[in-house]
């Protein structure tokens, strides 16, 4: 029996020394490297525009507090609280990207540990076997002390070997343990943040409506530009000449503002201010874009400006990728030319800005704002698809497609 459990040992050497060793904690291998590479960038991108949100909410916030007219106050507060949906949609999509890279990394670790198992079995094994042979009964079986002593020389000569070899183990265990640890916590972030999300958009949309029809009522003839953005749309060839259409009734509209006023009869002319005159203010410029635009959803992009399709044909702006549902707000401040379904683009909204600049955003389930109301940037707009959001942005200037991210800001 002696001579088996020195067998036996003799066998546990080879495979001690057969360990392999560890590559470094938290690493991947082969194609799971892309997996992850992707997701790592996908948490970074969400991270950002969840701070992007979360800076825009408060300061939107505070202009709300501060603000005295009942009308700001209420567009500020409204794009306040779509921001924060914002907000909670790009922690949501932060916390998938970190378990995805979590899974990456844990399943690579599982690989490692799967190769190391075979060998640690044996090795198991073969221990089990030399413990079962205690020194003190060897001296009772038949055959020389000889091989004991020997083996138990080899023993005390090998476990440094051992210790050395399986110390990577016990550092893949560990890493495996806090592995599971921070899933946990990130499933728990991930729940919390569907939760908040889910009220956040129930009361952007009681919001988004009350402010919807308060503009209704403020704007007296809103009906009936609605009314000709309808007939536009149902006349329009196609989506550029809707809106050009609308364009030249901004420039009509434009005109008729430049006009000057009735003239006054004579010696009903205001008194002059008896306080020193106000010093001239830099008059603005007449092609300046918005003085802050944004993109209307947070996601990725997927398509961007001027890149091919399958047919060759140049995009003339960005295509976003986002959640379902997800929130899209006003891209810059101007006011609402058409709000509604467009044949092919699901749900559109137009909006123009000073200048002679214009944002088209299309995609959408549907429009929670109005012809004729105006909309800072951020404002609600509208919802992404409830299965597939592609949501897309073009920014003109006089007709002319540019690139909006060169005005992001």
């Amino acid at each position: 029996m002696i001579r088996v459990a020195a067998i036996s040992f003799a066998l546990l050497v080879p495979l001690a020394l057969a360990l392999p060793g560890l590559a470094a904690p938290g690493g991947t291998i082969g194609t799971a490297s892309l997996d992850a590479a992707g997701a790592r960038v996908a948490l970074e991108t969400a991270r950002q525009q969840q701070r992007n949100a979360r800076a825009r909410a408060e300061r939107l916030e505070r202009q709300a507090a501060q603000s005295q007219v009942s009308a700001g106050k209420a567009q500020s507060e409204a794009a306040a609280l779509a921001a924060r949906v914002q907000q909670s949609e790009a922690a949501i999509t932060a916390a998938q990207a970190e378990l995805a890279l979590l899974k990456v990394q844990s399943d690579g670790l599982d690989r490692q540990l799967a190769r190391k198992r075979q060998p640690l079995m044996r090795l198991t094994a073969a221990l089990q076997t030399m413990a079962r042979r205690p020194l003190a009964l060897a001296a009772l079986q038949p055959g020389s002390l000889e091989d004991v002593v020997h083996t138990r020389a080899a023993l005390s000569a090998a476990m440094p070997v051992v210790r050395e070899r399986t110390a990577s183990l016990r550092t893949e265990l560990d890493l495996a343990r806090d592995l599971e640890k921070r899933q946990l916590e990130t499933l728990g972030s991930l729940r919390s943040a569907e939760a908040s999300l889910e009220t956040r958009r129930r009361n952007m949309a009681a919001l988004a409506e009350k402010e919807r029809l308060a503009a209704q009522r403020a704007a007296g003839g809103a009906s009936r530009e609605a009314e000709r953005a309808l007939f536009l749309a149902e006349e329009a060839r196609d989506l550029d000449a809707l809106v050009g259409g609308l364009e030249a009734n901004a420039s009509v509209r434009s005109r008729l503002a430049a006009l000057p006023g009735p003239v006054l009869r004579p010696g009903s002319a205001p008194a002059a201010s008896a306080g020193p005159s106000a010093l001239p203010r830099p008059k603005p410029s007449a092609t300046a874009a918005p003085d802050r635009y944004l993109l209307p959803v947070a996601g990725r992009i997927v398509t961007g400006f001027g890149d091919a399709n399958a047919t060759g044909e140049r995009s003339s702006g960005l295509v976003m990728a986002s959640r379902s549902r997800a929130q899209a707000v006003a891209p810059g401040a101007g006011r609402v030319v058409f709000a509604g379904p467009y044949r092919g683009f699901g749900a559109i909204a137009i909006i123009e800005h000073e200048n002679g600049w214009t944002s088209l955003v299309t995609g959408l389930s549907r429009v929670t704002v109005a012809v004729g109301q105006e909309v800072t940037a951020g404002s609600p707009l509208g919802q992404g698809g409830v299965t597939e959001s592609l949501i897309a942005l073009e920014l003109r200037r006089d007709g002319e497609p540019v690139n909006p991210l060169d005005h992001l800001r």
